[in-house]
């Protein structure tokens, strides 16, 4: 049967109650041990993942259970001066100031993915799935670094590889929601109600859930119909499953 992939993204301690309502919502239609977090050691360097911390516990239980953890960036805050027309026009209108990998030399890229990889398997005792960057953006210096970086696994808006090789495992679109203005919840309702036909007839289907979801009844709605419909023709999965064919 066809899989069906599903992700919460910018786990931390910054947004604990958020990833306890989207967790909820998502356990509804697959099990943990299908599901997938994506994790940040130190959201915008505000909110650090401490060992020994009240979420550091959570987080471990959470993999105990089968849960899939990758690194996702560090702090997801973009610092970096674009000098590229390209890359400015990326940070500025695919994210808001949180493609953190897209502007990133090299070492300092594979230092931070090496790093966030460290801790979080410190934290769960369970070694990560792979990597995501930020807002699913890579600089080339980024992408160069994650090749050598040993991660299993990494994707994009538009697939799923092996950095190690190169190898694609999974195309198409991943289906996820904006909740930062109206105009972006409205395109993103419509991305929702669109892209499930699409993808029925996909081998992998991928759904990534934010933070800012929780907050909005309608997205949740959303979510919860993108889920059942997907579910229908794919069989909710771990990543993992993608590296044994």
């Amino acid at each position: 049967m066809k899989r069906l992939l599903l992700s919460i993204h910018d786990v931390g301690p910054r947004f604990e109650g958020e990833v306890d309502r989207l967790l909820d919502r998502l356990s509804l239609h697959a099990a943990p041990d299908t599901l997938a977090m994506l994790v940040v050691p130190n959201h915008w360097g505000a909110h650090p993942l401490l060992p020994g911390s009240p979420f550091a516990t959570r987080l471990r239980r959470w993999a105990e259970a089968g849960v899939s953890m990758f690194a996702h960036g560090w702090f997801h805050k973009d610092m970096a001066t674009h000098d590229d027309a390209i890359a400015r026009f990326k940070a500025r209108h695919m994210t808001a100031g949180e493609g953190e990998f897209l502007g990133l030399d090299r070492v300092t890229a594979a230092r931070r993915m090496a790093e966030g990889r460290d801790l979080i398997e410190q934290v769960t005792g369970v070694a990560v799935t792979g990597f995501v960057a930020p807002a699913w953006l890579y600089g080339a210096p980024a992408r160069e670094a994650l090749g050598q970086s040993g991660f299993a696994l990494a994707e994009d808006h538009m697939r799923v590889w092996h950095p190690p090789s190169g190898r694609i495992l999974a195309r198409g679109p991943v289906i996820t929601w904006a909740s930062r203005s109206r105009a972006r919840i409205a395109s993103s309702l419509l991305a929702a109600r669109l892209l499930p036909p699409v993808l029925r007839h996909a081998p992998v289907a991928r759904v990534a859930v934010h933070p800012g979801d929780a907050h909005v009844p309608v997205l949740l709605e959303s979510i919860d119909r993108v889920v059942r419909r997907l579910a229908r023709t794919h069989r909710p999965a771990r990543y993992g499953e993608l590296l044994a064919g």
